[in-house]
């Protein structure tokens, strides 16, 4: 299995210089990642949203080994939310932030993350939306979820991500899918033993099927991340035997991929939010794209291919 490899190259800073010196990796990049500014991408935002679509943001970095670097992707978010305040989408326009970006590797990460994190969520509950904290490898959970339920006393709108992967997660979706929580659930991005987490793609789907049934059938607003075909009608039928209606839960999937299929949902008054990435630190996310599925590993060597 090539995931496996790709997953490994994400962390190898022999690999990371090797592909962004690639003549072609800017162009299959813009793919997934639409810009490296804000101003680059507050086109996209108004063009989704007058499409029927919403948003979440995610300012792409995950290497932090200092304070200070923490310190500078806090202020980024801070300045995305000042610009998401003049085009006044609201909810439409959301975050999605990983905590190692805040320092939560870092000695004394834990608090230091939660005090980066904290400003952001607060601002962007006073310009009308909120902030979902993504999942991450399983050895940062404990830590996110820890975070997550602290933000959650002040700010109960604060969303988090579960993973299908992981054995734990079943336990997770039911703590979890309570009144009021916002989760997304996803299969997973990252490599993980096979001590904590299904290793074949047979058992995440099938676990991804058991995960949302718990969430759909809860009291929680699921946030559906896939872009398989089969799980999202089986997320529509689970939504539909819980009683659901439209807008009691959303599908969430990656700018750049499955375009056609995002109206589609929008289009069927479904909420359908695409995950939007931006900025310069783009090689762990765009190397998790590629992992994902074989059509974009693929669709990356036939660019090589062809324009290298």
């Amino acid at each position: 299995m090539l995931g496996p490899v790709i997953l490994a190259a994400s962390r190898s800073d022999k690999m990371r210089r090797l592909v962004s010196a690639a003549p072609v990796t800017k162009q299959v990049v813009d793919r997934f990642i639409p810009g490296e500014t804000v101003d680059a991408v507050v086109p996209i935002v108004q063009e989704a949203v007058a499409s029927g679509l919403e948003l979440t943001m995610d300012v792409v970095g995950e290497d932090i080994t200092t304070p200070e670097q923490a310190a500078a992707a806090r202020d980024a978010y801070l300045e995305l939310i000042d610009r998401l305040k003049v085009l006044g989408h609201g909810t439409k326009a959301e975050m999605s932030v990983k905590l190692s970006m805040f320092g939560q590797a870092l000695e004394g990460g834990h608090e230091l993350a939660l005090a980066n994190v904290r400003p952001v969520v607060e601002a962007a509950a006073a310009i009308g939306t909120t902030v979902t904290l993504d999942a991450e490898d399983h050895t940062t959970l404990d830590s996110m979820f820890a975070i997550h339920e602290e933000l959650r006393k002040d700010f109960p709108q604060t969303g988090c991500v579960i993973q299908s992967y992981l054995f734990r997660t079943e336990d997770d979706a039911r703590r979890l899918a309570a009144a009021g929580s916002r989760v997304r659930l996803v299969k997973g991005a990252y490599k993980e033993p096979a001590s904590v987490a299904y290793q074949e793609k047979a058992d995440i789907d099938k676990a991804y099927v058991r995960v949302l049934r718990i969430l759909m059938e809860g009291d929680g607003y699921p946030m559906v991340g896939s872009h398989d075909p089969r799980l999202v009608a089986i997320a529509q039928e689970l939504a539909h035997r819980a009683g659901r209606k439209l807008d009691d839960y959303e599908f969430q999937m990656l700018y750049g991929i499955r375009s056609d299929e995002h109206h589609r949902l929008a289009a069927e008054g479904h909420r359908m939010r695409v995950y939007t990435a931006y900025g310069t630190d783009w090689y762990g996310y765009f190397m998790r794209r590629l992992a994902e599925k074989p059509a974009n590993l693929l669709f990356f060597f036939r660019s090589m291919l062809t324009k290298g």
